[in-house]
């Protein structure tokens, strides 16, 4: 829970690194919550053409934090945060970013800054 909260309190940072374990964790956390939400959309009713409203609604407060995290991720493997459009390119875009994401952090620094490692090491 520490590293999807820690995702929201950079809310729109996208300069800097994020770890995998940071990426992952907020990953994670947003599938159970999304998973949750849709059951309660469904049981109150206010699922319309598969999309509940509260599901939506908290989609849409995520965006942010999980292009942010996206963006520092992908600096982390000292990737350029454009890196994400190629998730638009169907099928093998989405493979060769899912292989960006989960690669290992650069050793030592580089042009996004040091190695988020170091600091809980």
């Amino acid at each position: 829970m520490h590293w999807y909260l820690e995702v929201l309190r950079k809310y729109a940072v996208f300069s800097g690194r994020a770890r995998r374990k940071e990426y992952w964790y907020f990953f994670l956390f947003n599938v159970i919550i999304s998973i949750v939400l849709t059951i309660v959309d469904v049981s109150i009713g206010s699922a319309d053409q598969g999309v509940g409203v509260l599901g939506a609604i908290y989609s849409l407060l995520v965006l942010i934090p999980g292009l942010a995290v996206s963006v520092r991720r992908l600096h982390d493997t000292n990737r350029s945060g454009f890196w994400l459009l190629i998730a638009f390119i169907p099928f093998i875009g989405v493979i060769i970013l899912l292989i960006f994401l989960l690669q290992d952090s650069d050793a030592g620094e580089n042009q996004y800054g040091p190695n988020p490692k170091a600091a809980y090491a």
